[in-house]
């Protein structure tokens, strides 16, 4: 009958883990999201300080100024990353613990909650922050002609 406990413990852990798997598919889609958004900018930021020699002063100025703005949002981008790179790393744990605590018949309901309450304080934090580039990218937004 111990056997039937074990297995009984392990299925349920395995019941509990699966909220969290689903969480860590979904930061693996923002963090997908981020990282293209991360190359976009860099590679506009290339196309920008490459072509400098071949421009006026005022446009200088302009293009000076875009690189600017591209830096902040990398920077945030960079940032959104870090966070939710933790998201996932923090929800691992979590996972890892449910299975410790199943194994080693305690309760890890506390350590689990703090994880899990840790993850989405970061999670948030990254979502603040892609919040904050959107904004910028949104203020720089020059379409048609100038």
């Amino acid at each position: 009958m111990q056997h039937d406990t074990g297995i009984n413990a392990v299925a349920h852990a395995i019941q509990l883990a699966v909220a969290p798997v689903f969480l860590l598919s979904g930061i693996g889609a923002m963090l997908a999201v981020l990282t293209n958004r991360l190359s976009r900018i860099i590679d506009r930021g290339r196309a920008l300080d490459s072509a400098g020699a071949t421009r006026s002063p005022d446009a200088a100025a302009s293009v000076q100024a875009e690189l600017i703005a591209l830096s902040r949002r990398a920077r945030l981008v960079s940032h959104a990353i870090t966070f939710c790179t933790v998201t996932a790393l923090l929800v691992c744990a979590v996972i890892a613990t449910l299975f410790v605590g199943a194994f080693g018949g305690f309760d890890a309901s506390v350590p689990i909650a703090l994880l899990f309450v840790a993850a989405m304080v970061a999670f948030f934090a990254g979502l603040l922050s892609f919040l904050r580039e959107i904004f910028i990218a949104t203020a720089n937004l020059r379409i048609g002609p100038h």
